[in-house]
């Protein structure tokens, strides 16, 4: 195995800040986190964990900013995912359940929010389903008073979505949950929550059809999907606009590349050689098109595909990723 690469050092020899990174962590040594008692701020969390037969262990403070947390063991049966998570994979609770059952161990506790009735996790969908199917009465818990980490866990989550589907649906049924919260804040202000703008409409484009191969439309996306400075209850007509515009490119592609199958021609690649040939952006130099003018140029341009002229070795050529 290949040693790791080391990251640049300053004179002092420590590791050079990374670009965009911009935190300057606390000075707190490890027995300034712990806190001897629970803080004012955390006292009627502390007593809503307790009312719902859970316990706190132990309140402390993370080292990078130093906000004040609650590690709680909480009723199982108290916990449920939050709705914008992606879907538990059953194969990846069968995993963890094996595991649970020959290490007889859990130590990995979840994030858990308070909402009325109990709690939400938005990062621990597969632990608190395998730890219920096992029977379990109590689930640990790192209990954070702020709402909106909720939205924020999608960048550190440690269960991350594993494919572009997973992750697309995540960040559109957090869209949805925040625009119905009534939030008035920009979209552009939930960067780090979506983490890109085109996962924003390929999640609206997988709500409509789930089959749809997003991969292969992604990177031309990425050029042309920006954030609205507009607030997130106002822009949910828009999202659904554009994902059915690249529904409709999708339509297209899909039957240019049944006429390319009829020609004979076979291969896991069409989809992407044929989005690719449509695709105008790798003859543009400078400021790219706008979203629309993309997408009404290849939609035209798969439209009027001529399969006649497409040779075998064109398609031998043409490389990417296999339809989804």
């Amino acid at each position: 195995m290949p040693a790791a690469r080391k990251r640049p050092v300053t004179k002092s020899g420590k590791p050079r800040a990374r670009k965009g990174v911009k935190l300057k962590p606390t000075d707190l040594t490890p027995g300034q986190l712990r806190l001897a008692e629970v803080p004012e701020n955390l006292r009627e969390l502390a007593a809503a964990v307790e009312a719902d037969g859970g316990s706190v262990l132990a309140a402390y403070r993370e080292p990078l900013g130093g906000n004040a947390l609650l590690f709680c063991a909480l009723p199982v049966d108290k916990v449920e995912p939050t709705a914008f998570q992606r879907d538990v994979s059953d194969a990846h609770v069968l995993k963890l359940t094996r595991a649970m059952d020959k290490t007889r161990r859990y130590l990995d506790p979840i994030i858990a929010v308070r909402e009325e009735g109990g709690f939400r996790t938005p990062n621990g969908g597969h632990r608190l389903t395998a730890l219920k199917e096992l029977g379990a009465k109590s689930i640990l818990a790192l209990v954070v008073p702020e709402r909106e980490v909720a939205y924020q866990i999608l960048a550190l989550n440690i269960e991350k979505a594993h494919n572009l589907r997973e992750k697309a649906l995540e960040v559109v049924r957090m869209y949805r949950d925040l625009a119905a919260l009534g939030a008035d804040r920009k979209e552009s202000d939930y960067a780090l929550e979506f983490e890109e703008p085109s996962l924003v409409t390929l999640g609206f484009a997988y709500e409509k059809k789930g089959r749809f191969s997003g991969g292969a439309y992604s990177a031309a996306l990425k050029k042309v999907d920006k954030y609205f400075e507009k607030p997130l209850g106002d822009t949910v007509p828009e999202r659904e606009r554009r994902a059915q515009k690249l529904l409709e490119l999708d339509e297209a592609v899909s039957a240019a590349v049944d006429k390319l199958k009829e020609r004979g021609l076979t291969s896991p690649y069409l989809k992407a050689f044929v989005v690719a040939r449509v695709n105008p952006l790798r003859f543009i130099k400078g400021e790219p098109p706008s979203f629309d003018d993309l997408l009404d140029t290849m939609t035209k341009r798969a439209r009027g595909m001529d399969p006649a002229r497409v040779k075998t070795d064109d398609l031998a050529r043409s490389g990417g990723p296999p339809e989804e």
